[in-house]
């Protein structure tokens, strides 16, 4: 019996996301008396993300037949993601994990007891704690086998992310399948998403965080942060990573609060200081530069608006407690993306800004 293709999407999001546990009051997780639900994952922010902006996405996992693997589901398709592809795993439980505020780090900060990471300061002070509870997840048995093509390929765009490369051989192996260049594929987007503690809880030969950089030379889009690269590759500054990656298209290098430059085989390289944000919380930040990066690829926006709206979904993301936030409506992000360089710098958005960008108040919130 022959299975139809699955409608084509903008595009299809790869990747396992977890049921997150955020504090309701700050402090070591020992010490936080309560938790609230919400969820997280790479991919499926992305999907949220460019769903919420208008494109239409299809996120691809396997979770558990348990309560957390409903809401995984419900939640991100209330979002106007596509779930119909996400499998269901009776023998595997859906990952979770729990948090307090702040972003995981890329570093040898997050060097901690296995399935736990610790961000932490340049200065040394634990600023995060996130401790996850994965091992043997459902979306862990992820393979070649048990995702087809017909749904990989079924979007314009194919995006993927490191951390699912170091879920599992298996995962591994299905990872290289996606990046592997063969006729007929959609645009390949890979977004490194190093994290130092699932590589070190990882001992197969596979298991080496150099396989990233020949996942990304596969891939036609790459977004890698300078920090990800000198922990994972020993490579340092823009130009050394495009040296490094000459087969992508087009190279995403971001470079923290300075901003992102961008390398094409088209033009020389391009680069985008970040705007000035009042951060809420640092989590979702570079799922959601990715997602602006992508919406703005799919409408055909030059080089320079690509990283500006990437940046402005970064703002809307860092602007908010959670992984997800309310993209600014698409006129404003337009708007801002077209500003002048003069302008742009003088751009500061705090929390609430998207909220009052869509009942008309950009001005007030985006403007100094």
């Amino acid at each position: 019996m022959s299975v139809s293709a699955p409608e084509t999407v903008d595009v299809v999001c790869l990747g396992e996301s977890m049921v997150t546990f955020l504090p309701t009051s700050s402090g070591r997780l020992a010490d936080v008396p309560s938790f609230e639900r919400g969820i997280g994952g790479a991919e499926s922010n992305v999907a949220c993300a460019l769903a919420a902006a208008g494109h239409r996405t299809r996120w691809l996992s396997r979770v558990g037949t348990d309560g957390f693997g409903d809401h995984l589901v419900e939640a991100v398709a209330a979002y106007g993601v596509d779930t119909s592809a996400v499998q269901r795993d009776r023998l595997r439980p859906t990952g979770i994990y729990f948090r307090t505020a702040g972003e995981r780090a890329t570093g040898d900060g997050d060097r901690a007891t296995p399935g736990t990471a610790t961000a932490v300061t340049p200065e040394g002070e634990a600023v995060a704690e996130v401790v996850y509870y994965r091992a043997g997840s459902a979306a862990s048995a992820m393979s070649p086998r048990v995702v087809p093509d017909r749904d990989l390929w079924s979007g314009r765009i194919l995006h993927l992310s490191g951390i699912t490369a170091a879920l599992s051989d298996d995962c591994l192996a299905l990872l290289g399948e996606a990046t592997r260049r063969r006729p007929g594929r959609p645009l390949v987007s890979f977004d490194v998403n190093y994290r130092v503690n699932l590589w070190d809880e990882r001992r197969s030969v596979a298991a080496e965080p150099a396989v990233l950089l020949d996942l990304a030379r596969g891939a036609d889009l790459v977004f890698v942060g300078e920090d990800e690269a000198e922990a994972a590759w020993s490579i340092r500054g823009a130009n050394a990573i495009r040296a490094a990656l000459p087969e992508p298209g087009v190279v995403v290098v971001k470079q923290g609060g300075a901003g992102a430059t961008v390398f094409t085989d088209d033009g020389p390289s391009v680069f985008v200081a970040a705007l000035a944000v009042d951060i809420a919380a640092p989590v979702g930040a570079g799922d959601a530069f990715a997602a602006g990066f992508l919406s703005a690829t799919l409408r055909g926006l030059p080089v320079r608006r690509r990283i500006r709206h990437g940046h402005l979904m970064a703002a809307a993301a860092l602007t908010v407690a959670g992984d997800l936030a309310v993209p600014p409506p698409r006129a404003v992000a337009d708007r801002l993306a077209a500003l002048d360089d003069e302008a742009w710098g003088r751009l500061r958005l705090g929390p609430g800004w998207t909220e009052a960008a869509a009942v008309g108040a950009d001005r007030e919130v985006c403007t100094p």
